[in-house]
């Protein structure tokens, strides 16, 4: 009796080392899987602070919740099972899905560059309308599905070999630490301003910090928009020279491979670091490049198509009291027309 409990418990201890492992290759994995969709993290912590620039400062954490808990729903009902299942049956269409998502990310840091040479805003941020908060919550989780999706296809690509099981895990460790870590970080950067505030109003050291805290803030975001630019073209680019190569298409990373290696021999014990650097910016043209593609033909096409409707909508803007002003009738339009006009014939 005592020595069949004594092996029940030894089985138990097994297990439980067992079960301890794989939770720390499940950690380690996650971790490596997350460091890959870094550039897109970046991104989603520049973007979603201008979606409560215009709101009450008491109204910020509230809506960051909802955005939080809508992303949660985002990566969960329908981004995870979605993967998952074309992970377990037609793994093929990952990489051409990754580039779709690549080529995405290149076009929006593409689309941040121009908008930064031509003066206006990507992201509509410049725009001061105030929007109720269902509609500005709807926007910034949809926003959130595409950058969510992009953080678990690339998290998937990396653990693809695992077995399903581990995979879910994984995918579900990286959806809730990335949630509360975009989240998280938000929230810091749209108070950081009101601590500032409120700390400025004591009195030495504790007063100036404040006064720093408030001018910071500017160049904190500022800084943040730039390394998420940067991040979007490098971490876009790529994923489309990997899979460009996954897809038999070798010769562009054969190139930047070539040259990887020809500046890590050259340089020594730091080889490995201008070698990064070597292939990081390689990436970054490559994205730019992709990117200002499909900006052109975005602009050519879709938002040509956007903008013709444009003078009709403005026409039927309904006033102030609700009303649409009515269109003058043909005969109107004659009867106004100028009087010396040149008779016809």
């Amino acid at each position: 009796m005592a020595g069949g409990l004594v092996a029940l418990l030894d089985d138990v201890a097994v297990l439980a080392r067992a079960a301890a492992a794989s939770i720390d290759d499940i950690g380690a994995a996650a971790a490596k899987a997350g460091a890959k969709a870094a550039g897109v993290v970046v991104d989603d912590a520049a973007v979603t602070p201008q979606y409560v620039r215009s709101l009450a400062a008491e109204r910020e954490l509230p809506i960051i919740k909802r955005i939080a808990l809508g992303s949660l729903r985002n990566k969960f009902l329908i981004i995870l099972p979605t993967v998952l299942l074309l992970s377990q049956f037609v793994p093929w269409l990952l990489t051409p899905i990754l580039m779709l998502g690549g080529a995405y990310l290149c076009y929006e840091g593409a689309e941040k560059v121009w908008a930064k040479i031509a003066h206006h805003d990507a992201h509509g941020a410049g725009e001061e309308k105030v929007q109720d908060e269902t509609t500005l919550v709807s926007g910034a989780v949809r926003t959130d599905l595409i950058l969510s999706a992009e953080i678990l296809v690339i998290t998937l690509n990396e653990v693809i070999d695992e077995a399903f099981w581990s995979r879910l895990a994984i995918l579900a460790v990286v959806a809730v630490v990335m949630t509360v870590l975009v989240y998280g970080v938000v929230a810091l950067i749209v108070k950081m301003d009101d601590a500032g505030l409120r700390l400025s109003q004591r009195s030495g050291a504790v007063a100036t910090f404040g006064r720093g805290l408030v001018r910071a803030m500017p160049v904190v975001l500022t800084v943040l928009t730039v390394v998420g630019t940067a991040a979007m073209l490098w971490v876009g680019g790529h994923i489309l020279l990997l899979g460009t190569n996954e897809l038999n298409l070798h010769f562009l990373y054969e190139a930047v491979h070539h040259v990887e290696v020809a500046a890590h021999d050259a340089t020594g014990v730091l080889g490995g670091l201008v070698g990064w650097l070597v292939n990081t910016v390689a990436s970054a043209i490559l994205g730019l490049i992709v990117g200002a593609l499909v900006v052109l033909v975005m602009t050519f096409t879709l938002h040509r198509r956007k903008s013709k409707p444009a003078a009709a909508t403005a026409a039927a803007t309904p006033r102030t009291d609700g009303t649409v002003p009515a269109q003058p009738s043909r005969a109107a339009q004659r009867r106004d027309a100028p009087a010396d006009r040149a008779p016809r014939g």
